[in-house]
């Protein structure tokens, strides 16, 4: 199904907000958008909301502040990923994007070296 037009305005506006963490491109995914720097997917897009990547390091901020994680529908299951809701006013202002994304891209660089330190001792 492709995107609505309020979703393609949606991550066009998300998009240049990330602007300052650098080249930051969305490509679409499954129905939603994954959004990308230097190859690495630090967040997500899906009906018009936007999710960032977390860890066992910022997965708490995310939780105190009442923002929920992306779920969607398997074999009747709900599934929850580790993206969760942006905080709204990284939404409103450049410069609390720019820290959001910049944990969620750190979250991703993060995971990235572990797979890449488990490739080496293998």
């Amino acid at each position: 199904m492709p995107a609505s037009p309020e979703e393609k305005q949606f991550v066009a506006y998300v998009l240049e907000l990330m602007q300052s963490v650098g080249p930051v491109i969305a490509k679409r995914m499954f129905g939603s958008h994954g959004i990308f720097l230097e190859g690495l997917m630090f967040g997500l897009i899906s009906n018009s909301t936007l999710y960032l990547k977390a860890d066992n390091d910022s997965e708490q901020e995310f939780k105190e502040r009442g923002l929920e994680p992306f779920t969607y529908q398997k074999l009747g299951k709900e599934q929850a990923l580790r993206y969760y809701q942006a905080p709204e006013e990284a939404l409103e202002h450049v410069e609390e994007m720019n820290i959001w994304a910049n944990k969620a891209y750190g979250v991703a660089l993060r995971a990235a070296l572990k797979v890449t330190a488990k490739g080496a001792r293998a």
